[in-house]
């Protein structure tokens, strides 16, 4: 089947997460400490990786965390440790910003990866894919950094959320907006993209006391409105009245992300697409 690479990595998140816990002690040391500035920086999925982390640290005291697209960082900031997220370690923006930072620490799967000399790198080698959709080393980049602010891995909510059956009218959505709060606006961010990506199909995000602002002029029957994490007050009755499904879960909403990416593949699966190879994309963004 052409989906079996992002299938079988998809199913192997669990273990992959159990594994990231397992290397945080070694990687401990190059992994922001409390009380330190930080940014956090990647490319797409990295990128909504990075965004969720800085939501979390910051939300815990931890430190200042700020999280940019590579190509956006604000080089003239002061800040104590960056964090580059990258799975094959050679997209060009990413290089480019390591380049010009002191005190980079570089979460990747490749261990030739070619960051600037003096990068401090933590490798997670055995969650590295062969599809071009990314799953498991960004849901893993992120339960590593989850860990080393002293979150559970949530990898038992993960096998739930595996055996989850998938509700028909979910892969039959035409339209579906995915929404969070805090840490999960990033995780929003991330499911679009992949519904995106391996099924074409038209997906929003916006943090959820932003939907009844504009967005949710499109909810109707047909389509789903999508929850990380808790909702706010009677969002759900709202999205009701307009004859589309809210989506909400009880998962820790990591996990939830992974019915998510099991919906785009399925949708991707119906459509007669490829979500191992999707439309106009490749594993790295390398720039001439």
């Amino acid at each position: 089947m052409a989906q079996q690479h992002v299938l079988a990595e998809i199913e192997s998140q669990p273990s992959c997460w159990r594994r990231a816990a397992d290397r945080l002690a070694d990687a401990r040391d190059v992994l922001p400490r409390d009380g330190e500035r930080v940014a956090v920086f990647g490319c797409g999925t990295s990128l909504y990786m990075a965004r969720a982390y800085a939501g979390l640290r910051e939300s815990r005291g931890l430190g200042v965390t700020d999280a940019f697209p590579a190509s956006e960082l604000p080089f003239g900031r002061d800040y104590d440790r960056y964090v580059a997220i990258s799975r094959s370690g050679t997209t060009t923006e990413v290089l480019e910003a390591v380049e010009r930072l002191p005190n980079v620490t570089a979460i990747t799967a490749i261990h030739d990866a070619p960051f600037a000399a003096g990068t401090r790198q933590v490798i997670l080698d055995f969650a590295d894919e062969k599809s071009v959709v990314q799953t498991r080393f960004a849901t893993t980049a992120l339960a590593l950094l989850r860990a080393s602010i002293g979150d559970e891995v949530p990898a038992d909510d993960a096998e739930r959320a595996l055996a989850q059956p998938l509700d028909p009218e979910w892969v039959a959505a035409e339209q579906i907006s995915f929404l969070g709060r805090g840490w999960t606006n990033g995780l929003a961010d991330e499911a679009a993209l992949k519904a995106r990506e391996a099924a074409q199909l038209w997906t929003e995000s916006y943090p959820a006391m932003e939907y009844r602002h504009g967005p949710i002029s499109i909810a109707q029957p047909g389509r789903l409105t999508w929850m990380f994490g808790t909702a706010p007050e009677g969002l759900a009755d709202d999205v009701a009245a307009t004859g589309a499904t809210f989506v909400t879960s009880d998962l820790d909403p990591l996990a939830h992300l992974i019915v998510a990416q099991r919906v785009a593949v399925a949708q991707s699966e119906a459509k007669g697409l490829d979500p191992d190879r999707p439309r106009s994309l490749t594993r790295s963004v390398v720039l001439k």
